[in-house]
């Protein structure tokens, strides 16, 4: 029996064989929490070691340390929380998007496009996986101009070659501020 719970924000269904029924939106919203803190976490950890690369190096340090940390920083974080903690994109540098996640992805753009802040698109749904109810939640990433300098459409030729070498099939770049970069991922057993 597959079970559904699609929400934007707090607000959230469940079927089961058709019939609706309220679900435990305080066990949902409990788990949302962890999940948006596992987030500010990977962000809060990542900025810092960027920034600090940056001041020591310049932008070619900040993306080797975007290369090697930001993975082990998932890591540990999704090791610490029992979460499975991710980034990905429609134009991924490191981690192609699943099946999933791209149509969440497409769902993001729409939204952005009829006019809803970047900050606010949010989406969680309860998906059988493995025979498992899991909770997946996703969370737009958006363009800053500090992005830019990485993923913009004007990229130094020096950096896009470091790029090119970190990321050998890398599409993110050709963003402009404001735009969808990505989201983060995340995903544990429903409770």
């Amino acid at each position: 029996m597959k079970k559904t719970i699609q929400a934007s924000l707090l607000m959230s269904t469940m079927a089961i064989g058709g019939t609706a029924m309220a679900t435990s939106d305080q066990a949902i919203e409990e788990q949302l929490q962890a999940y948006r803190a596992a987030m500010m976490e990977f962000g809060q950890q990542l900025r810092g070691e960027l920034q600090g690369a940056m001041k020591e190096g310049g932008l070619i340090a900040a993306v080797e340390v975007c290369h090697s940390r930001a993975p082990e920083i998932a890591e540990t974080i999704s090791a610490e929380t029992g979460l499975n903690l991710s980034r990905t994109s429609l134009k991924p540098r490191a981690q192609a998007p699943d099946s999933w996640e791209t149509t969440v992805l497409e769902k993001f753009e729409s939204q952005k496009a009829a006019g809803t802040p970047v900050a606010e698109i949010e989406f969680f749904e309860v998906v059988d996986m493995d025979g498992s109810d899991t909770l997946r939640y996703m969370k737009a990433i958006g363009t800053d101009t500090v992005c830019l300098a990485c993923h913009g459409t004007e990229v130094d030729a020096k950096l896009k070659t470091n790029i090119k070498r970190l990321y050998p099939n890398d599409q993110a770049m050709g963003f402009s501020e404001g735009d969808i970069r990505g989201a983060f991922s995340i995903s544990a057993a429903a409770p």
